[in-house]
């Protein structure tokens, strides 16, 4: 794939200025600031790695933004590699296979954000094929970008699969960036980066263009230093498209969801704590309590809620997720151009993605791809059907809708993942059981989550879930926790865990 060196795009964008005068001001800018840092930290010194490809085009749309107004104008970003942007720039999903993928088209959310004035300035790392290709994957890894690493900890995982767009935040290398997530990819990696990261409703952003698993669970969202940030991004984002049903209703819900979030209030708010979801950590149940503490004290309700979600719920998600990869992703693939197969051969269905990387030893060599041949076998539509309306029913009406009912309460709140573990590419992701994010994923309902603190240096999320289409008022909860928060958020330390 063409891959230019940050230092080669910088020259780049600074000869575009007309003249030496020109070039020094443009020099100031935070275009040129961000690829000096993606030069000194994440392809060199602690070498992040979150960064997959630069877009040689940016300066051209900084050029553009200077003519447009508003809160996004000129704000710079990086877009995971599963969602296809028309800038000069392959979309791989971080497989060699579509190494060659220059389809030249936006995935239409993008062109709400270039009106808005966004920059893109490249495209970030991810778990490869969004880590739906075998059980034991090392998250934030892909045979097209290698592993990235979480800023806060070089040895521990950034969470995927949207794991470079949540290193590259926390370690400032963009002001903002996009994530997709089926379940969990946006949240996680948001965690355990000490990032904000937002799952809209399924169906308030498009999913034409993006890589899929699931038109079920499938989603992008914005992934941000705070709450107010995912918001501007999210308005500039949400819509309906004609092309992705599920959007059908975008419009009628779409709004400026910034608007108000300075003074959302959490007094006389009543929130469902998911206390099952904490697990049994004493430092990660102390730091939920500081943060429940918080809450508290911004004059919410706090409402103990006894919860665990049945079996059934993650053992029909899995059956979707199988049975949807398999026919959503030969639909998309169907629609690659077929210059994008340059030096491999056309791929045009999952066994043909199977063929592939049995074909190449790099593809395969730290883990295999148990779940691309587990959904090639899944085949039986009554029984996807069957899976898809038991797992809705417990995670939406019979889950996230009841709990909310029955406990007269707005939103769930929760740790949303673990502190990051140790990376291991040859036995994988190895994690303690925090977190209950699966019951938004599942339902295709809003999960927010914003950090808390951390536990020996190690940053944690907390999760605002509620029900569908109730996105504003889970940024305004999320908002107001934010402004509330007494424990400080980590920086970075660019360094080894414990160093």
């Amino acid at each position: 794939m063409s891959r230019l060196a940050a230092a080669t795009i910088s020259a780049v964008l600074l000869a575009a200025a007309a003249t030496p005068g020109e070039a020094k001001t443009y020099a100031q800018h935070s275009l040129v600031t961000y690829l000096a840092r993606i030069k000194a930290i994440d392809k060199a010194g602690p070498k992040i790695n979150a960064v997959i490809a630069l877009n040689p085009d940016a300066a051209k749309a900084e050029a553009a933004a200077k003519t447009v107004t508003g809160p996004l104008a000129g704000k710079v970003i990086l877009v995971k590699d599963n969602i296809e942007t028309a800038d000069r720039m392959p979309t791989t999903a971080g497989s060699l296979l579509l190494k060659d993928n220059y389809a030249g088209r936006d995935a239409p959310f993008m062109v709400g954000l270039r009106a808005a004035g966004v920059v893109v300035l490249g495209k970030t790392n991810l778990s490869e094929w969004a880590n739906m290709r075998s059980g034991q994957s090392s998250s934030g890894w892909s045979a097209v970008g290698g592993q990235t690493r979480n800023p806060h900890a070089l040895d521990r995982s950034p969470c995927g699969s949207s794991s470079g767009s949540g290193a590259a935040i926390a370690a400032g290398l963009a002001w903002g960036a996009i994530g997709s997530e089926t379940d969990g990819s946006i949240t996680c990696p948001a965690s355990v980066n000490g990032i904000v990261g937002f799952k809209p409703t399924v169906g308030m952003i498009t999913r034409t263009h993006v890589v899929p698993i699931s038109h079920s669970q499938d989603t992008v969202g914005p992934m941000t230093t705070s709450v107010r940030d995912a918001a501007l991004m999210l308005t500039a984002m949400a819509g309906s498209d004609p092309a992705d049903p599920a959007t059908a209703e975008a419009n009628a819900h779409k709004t400026d969801f910034a608007a108000g979030l300075a003074t959302s209030s959490l007094k006389g708010v009543r929130l469902g704590v998911l206390r099952k979801a904490v697990g049994s950590n004493p430092k990660v149940i102390a730091l939920f309590d500081k943060a429940l503490a918080d809450l508290k004290a911004a004059g919410a309700e706090l409402v103990d809620i006894d919860y665990t979600p049945p079996e059934e719920m993650g053992r029909d998600e899995y059956t979707v997720l199988l049975y949807e990869l398999r026919t959503d992703l030969a639909a998309y693939l169907q629609s690659v151009p077929a210059t994008s197969f340059k030096d491999t051969p056309p791929a045009r269905t999952l066994a043909d993605v199977i063929a592939f990387n049995k074909a190449q030893p790099k593809e395969l060599r730290w883990f295999g791809q148990n779940e691309f041949e587990e959904a090639e076998a899944t085949t039986d539509k009554a029984a996807y059907e069957k899976a898809r309306e038991n797992s809705l029913r417990l995670a939406g009406v019979d889950g996230i809708d009841k709990l909310l009912a029955d406990n007269r309460v707005s939103f769930l709140v929760a740790p949303t993942a673990p502190p990051a573990w140790a990376i291991d590419l040859v036995t994988g992701d190895h994690s303690i059981d925090v977190g209950m994010g699966s019951l938004a994923a599942i339902a295709g309902y809003p999960h927010l989550s914003v950090p808390m603190g951390a536990v020996e240096g190690l940053p944690m999320g907390l999760s605002f879930m509620g029900t569908k289409w109730d996105d504003k008022r889970v940024l305004e909860a999320g908002a107001a926790y934010e402004r509330a928060r007494t424990v400080p958020v980590p920086k970075p330390s660019l360094k080894r865990w414990g160093e």
